[in-house]
C-alpha cells in the first residue's frame, strides 16, 4: 500500500494565507500578480506541476476551464476559470479544498516538497474574501456595542485566516481560534 500523505507545510492551519498585495484592503494590487524573480523559480514551478494536475482533472471530468499558473504573496498559485465550474468549489468551498490538497500531493509527489499552493477556481476565493471581511467587521462592532466576545460559526483554515487579517487590523479587538477540525471557530473578544 502506498503511503499518500504529505507533511504539512503549514506550522498552522491558520497560516493559510491569501495572495494579494498589501493595498490595504485586502484586494491584489494591478491584477494581484507579481513577478517571477530568481527565487520565485521554484514556487513558479510547483505551479505549473499543480495546473498540469489540474488540467488532467479538467480533461478527465470534460469541464472547460483557462488555467493560470503563477507566484503571488510567497506562494505558489493557480486559478481556473470559466463556465460550469460551480461543481469544482461545491458547498462552501469543500470540494475546492480537495482538490487544493490533491494538487498539493501532486506537487509533493514531483518534487518532495510539501507545497503551500493556493488553489482558486472561478474566483470563488476573492468572492468569500469579501464576504468574510463583512461578517468580521459585524462581529467586531458588536464585541465593541456590548463588550462580550462573539463566537463565529465553523470556518475551514482559509476562512479563519481571512477573519483574523480583518480583526487584527481593528483596534480594541483580538480573536483567536478555538476547537477542533471540522468545527474550529474564531472567537472575537475585547482586546486586554
Amino acid at each position: 500500500m502506498t503511503d499518500t500523505s504529505i507533511p504539512s507545510a503549514d506550522a498552522s492551519l491558520d497560516e493559510e494565507t491569501v495572495p494579494t498585495a498589501a493595498t490595504g484592503e485586502g484586494e491584489p494590487a494591478e491584477g494581484g500578480r507579481e513577478k517571477k524573480s530568481a527565487g520565485e523559480g521554484e514556487l513558479f514551478a510547483q505551479s505549473e506541476i499543480a495546473a498540469d494536475y489540474i488540467e488532467g482533472l479538467l480533461d478527465i471530468l470534460d469541464y472547460d476551464g483557462d488555467i493560470d499558473e503563477l507566484v503571488s504573496g510567497g506562494r505558489p498559485v493557480v486559478e481556473v476559470v470559466g463556465g460550469r465550474l460551480q461543481n469544482l468549489v461545491g458547498q462552501r468551498g469543500a470540494t475546492l479544498e480537495a482538490l487544493q490538497e490533491l494538487a498539493r500531493l501532486a506537487v509533493f509527489r514531483q518534487t518532495g516538497s510539501p507545497s503551500r499552493l493556493l488553489l482558486d477556481v472561478g474566483g470563488y476565493r476573492a468572492t468569500r474574501r469579501k464576504e468574510l471581511a463583512a461578517v468580521a467587521k459585524n462581529a467586531v462592532e458588536k464585541v465593541k456595542e456590548h463588550g462580550e466576545p462573539v463566537r463565529l460559526e465553523p470556518m475551514s483554515a482559509f476562512e479563519r485566516k481571512c477573519v483574523h487579517d480583518v480583526v487584527n487590523a481593528m483596534s480594541g479587538v483580538e480573536s483567536e481560534s478555538e476547537g477542533v477540525e471540522p468545527t474550529r471557530r474564531i472567537v472575537v473578544r475585547p482586546a486586554d
